[in-house]
């Protein structure tokens, strides 16, 4: 591995590739995962001090991910859809609108991805993560739905909504992503470019909002500026218009009932749409 020269740094370090260093180096199995420690510049982000760091990445299969400038900021169109796309199936970050806020998402099912992300965030690693597909038939690859009636995911999605399902042994999903739930939540954003991102990773995304944990969430790129040198790409489509309320997250996993976890910005129109099809709120709902 070659290590730039110190004064070479100096100059040029806003273009270093920047990471805090996973907790999966904890773990068997991530020995690969090698990073170089190549400045200690700490500034306050938020009470948080980020650690610059370049780092190389090895694959388990043995061979290299060739590293690249982080942080760099593109728009959201189609046209960049394949770019973030190769990012993610070499296990990096990148930051995409929704319909929405905007986001951080990895591939769901890379560990060492998710553990980023994490750490990005300072997130509680007892906090899931929820996961994005690209179209509403893709939902009964990693959730069970065969006990919702007919036409209803059809009618709340693609939309600014979170539908908290059933796991369900028949999941793709690895058993490490949120474990101890036996229930996933599950969005398909009415959102262009993170749909053609979903639908060309032949994956699912992991996806939370893009923020330090416990602070505002973002609707401008600019908002969360401070971490944008621990995202591959961050992807921009201006200032999100829903305000900073987040989607409307459900629990459908009992059937015939509905609970309301978090109103969001969408919650009477949601609402709507459950009792039209004869759900009831469940009695036990806080």
């Amino acid at each position: 591995m070659r290590i730039i020269a110190p004064t070479t740094i100096l100059h040029t370090h806003r273009l270093l590739p920047l990471f805090f260093s996973p907790l999966s180096l904890q773990s068997p199995g991530a020995q690969k995962l090698q990073f170089v420690k190549i400045l200690q510049s700490r500034r306050e982000i938020g009470g948080t001090s980020a650690k610059r760091m370049a780092w190389s990445l090895e694959k388990c299969d043995g061979q290299s991910v060739e590293s690249a400038t982080m942080g760099a900021v593109h728009p959201a169109t189609e046209d960049y859809a394949h770019e973030a796309i190769k990012a993610l199936r070499a296990g990096q970050v990148i930051a995409v609108p929704t319909d929405t806020l905007y986001g951080f998402a990895c591939d769901a099912c890379s560990m060492e991805a998710v553990h980023r992300i994490y750490e990005i965030k300072g997130r509680k690693y007892t906090s899931p993560l929820a996961i994005c597909v690209g179209d509403v038939h893709d939902i009964q690859r990693f959730a069970v739905t065969d006990h919702l009636p007919h036409g209803l995911l059809d009618s709340l999605l693609p939309g600014p909504v979170t539908l908290v399902l059933t796991r369900g042994e028949s999941s793709i999903l690895e058993k490490s992503l949120n474990p101890g739930l036996d229930s996933i939540g599950v969005r398909v954003p009415d959102c262009n470019f993170i749909r053609a991102v979903a639908r060309g990773s032949g994956s699912a995304l992991a996806l939370t909002s893009a923020n330090l944990s416990g602070q505002r969430s973002s609707v401008d790129v600019r908002d969360f500026e401070n971490l944008w040198q621990h995202c591959a790409y961050i992807y921009n489509d201006g200032v999100l218009p829903s305000g900073r309320a987040g989607s409307t997250v459900i629990d459908l996993t009992s059937v015939g009932k509905y609970k309301i976890l978090r109103p969001g910005s969408a919650e009477e129109e949601t609402v709507a749409v459950l009792q039209r099809y004869d759900l009831v709120e469940d009695g036990n709902a806080s």
